[in-house]
């Protein structure tokens, strides 16, 4: 998955010397994309740029558009489609971008039913894997692959002119792609059209579940049962959930080679139209074998992509088989370290020190953990259930600690907070919101480190030490040395209520650091001192090579443990 660095930095002056001789590498990741945060919108549910495309009579008896699920304090969820859509993404790049992100993660594009679904149980406001009265407006329901939702484009903005306009706001683009399942397929009590059903890209009948249950399906004999498992439905008391299918989704048939080529060639169609990444829905449902083929058929006319799957587990160890270049060789979405975010920024309030384990920056189980998608919440989850000033100590760690950083849209303004899927999770933003958003506290702060980070190599992809991580304080350093770079980043963090005066003298090397926030410079000869502010963030940078022994004896370690890591993966022939 570790590429080489897209763009070559110039080397460091010393403290107006001349160029440093070259000293060992310490780097984290080569990755590319690691210098791009990531804002992921559930695009129908951001802004609605086109209402011509709201399609708000669809569904006949089973209407589409609109459909609130009631909460019992009034703060209701929704079902329906609410209108978002290519262009609200595309006349909001510039606010995605100058927020300080990179890149914008998009939910499935691909052709939906036309219909809520009447199977399943009912939904309510706390439910979870229920779909009744349920539409496809996240995506994630596919019932033809070559198609684009009709819900998403305009007259003029086809998915290859989205892209093109949000790389001209220098924002890449993460496609979400599903591998696993289709639309929800049996228990309606009477068949509806496209659920259950696949269609090819000239739209012809391909795959049919016929409103039957996996266990009575007879692929032996019926064509359009070949697509999917025979397997019935897991008990969770009995197994795993990822042992069976996926609530009534139709579940593809990893063994039939007719899948494998059906989904690489609709997802080549759409990386051709631009797509720079792709989020990879549901990994773990499938098996390794299969994933290590699908990733080399994509990277066969995509070099390097870089890919990241949902794997929803907090097993650091299970999660991390898919990044092995002998299975899926791709990252995940570090979801062991956004439990222990919630737990530190939430309501539970516990010290920094729950984030240390989940980094794994040492021995641990990934392939490379400065490579995982960090994130504190989405849109299979509640959102974070913190005040105002817990968001913004989550975004400052969020931007500063390994991995690459994803925020779920909304929470520039903790939009939602706390709230499930069924329960607003995934409400609707809308554009009065975007164009309001400067004015909530969390925004300014956010969009500070956001534009530190894309501005600092060092907190990109630099190894990271932990000098302390205790209570309300998180000191460590970030260090870069690697093709031209000789950088080192001091973090400091204080999630505390009253200002903190922060002393370090672990690590901290001689020289001119300069405040990357706050602007000016500290000379430092032994001990690094500064007032955090409550809730607040010091980073100072010394753009030198690495001359502190003890320092260097921890990156030494940290390279040793990368290089064994490298070793003991089996490659892929």
């Amino acid at each position: 998955m570790r590429v080489r660095l897209s763009v070559a930095v110039g080397f460091a002056l010393v403290a107006g010397q001349a160029l440093a001789a070259p000293g060992p590498e310490y780097v984290g990741t080569t990755e590319p994309f690691a210098s791009d945060a990531v804002y992921f919108v559930v695009t129908d549910r951001f802004v609605n740029g086109d209402p011509s495309n709201d399609h708000r009579d669809q569904g006949g008896k089973h209407p589409t558009f609109d459909i609130p699920v009631p909460c019992p304090d009034k703060v209701d969820g929704n079902i329906g489609y609410l209108g978002g859509d290519f262009k609200g993404v595309l006349d909001n790049a510039d606010y995605i971008r100058n927020l300080g992100f990179g890149a914008v993660w998009i939910t499935p594009i691909v052709d939906n039913p036309d219909q809520a679904f009447t199977g399943s149980k009912e939904i309510s406001c706390t439910s979870t894997l229920t779909d009744r009265g349920k539409t496809g407006y996240h995506g994630y329901w596919g019932t033809n692959f070559y198609k684009v939702d009709e819900h998403l484009p305009s007259a003029g903005l086809q998915f290859a002119d989205f892209t093109k306009g949000l790389h001209a706001s220098k924002l890449k683009v993460v496609l979400d792609i599903v591998g696993n399942h289709g639309s929800p397929s049996w228990t309606m009590p009477v068949r509806q059209p496209q659920f259950g059903q696949i269609f090819d890209k000239d739209g012809t009948l391909i795959a049919d579940h016929e409103n039957q249950a996996p266990q009575q399906l007879d692929p032996e004999h019926n064509p359009l049962h070949a697509f999917y498992n025979n397997i019935g439905p897991v008990d969770a008391s009995k197994g795993s959930i990822f042992d069976g299918n996926l609530a009534e989704l139709g579940d593809f048939n990893e063994h039939n080679p007719a899948v494998m080529d059906y989904l690489v060639g609709a997802y080549l169609q759409w990386t051709a139209q631009g797509v720079d990444a792709l989020r990879i829905d549901t990994i773990g449902w499938l098996p390794h074998p299969w994933w290590n083929e699908f990733v080399r058929r994509v990277r066969a006319e995509h070099p390097g992509m870089f890919m990241f799957g949902e794997a929803f587990d907090y097993d650091a160890a299970k999660i991390a088989e898919h990044t092995w270049p002998a299975n899926a060789n791709v990252s995940v979405l570090d979801f062991p370290s956004r439990g222990a975010m919630e737990e530190t920024f939430g309501l539970k309030q516990k010290g920094f020190e729950t984030l240390a384990e989940p980094l794994h920056l040492l021995g641990g189980p990934y392939a490379n953990p400065y490579e995982l998608m960090s994130f504190y919440d989405n849109h299979d989850m509640p959102r974070l259930d913190a005040s105002d000033a817990g968001f913004i100590d989550a975004n400052n760690w969020l931007f500063t600690a390994r991995g690459i950083p994803v925020l779920y849209y909304g929470s520039e303004t903790g939009f939602m907070r706390g709230r499930a899927e069924h329960a607003g999770n995934r409400a609707y933003f809308g554009q009065p919101r975007v164009d309001a958003a400067p004015q909530s506290p969390i925004f300014g702060p956010l969009q500070r480190v956001a534009t530190l980070r894309e501005a600092t190599p060092a907190l990109q992809r630099g190894l990271q030490v932990n000098e302390r991580l205790q209570g309300n304080e998180a000191v460590f350093f970030r260090v870069l040395q690697y093709d031209g770079v000789k950088q080192t980043a001091l973090v400091l963090l204080n999630k505390g209520d009253a200002n903190a005066r922060m002393e370090v003298t672990r690590y901290v090397q001689p020289g001119t650091w300069r405040d990357a926030l706050d602007g000016g410079s500290v000379e430092v000869s032994g001990t690094l001192k500064a007032d955090v502010p409550a809730h607040g963030i010091k980073v100072f940078v010394l753009d030198a090579p690495v001359q502190q022994d003890a320092l260097r004896a921890e990156l030494d370690r940290a390279m040793s443990d990368q290089h064994a890591r490298s070793r003991r993966a089996v490659p892929i022939r």
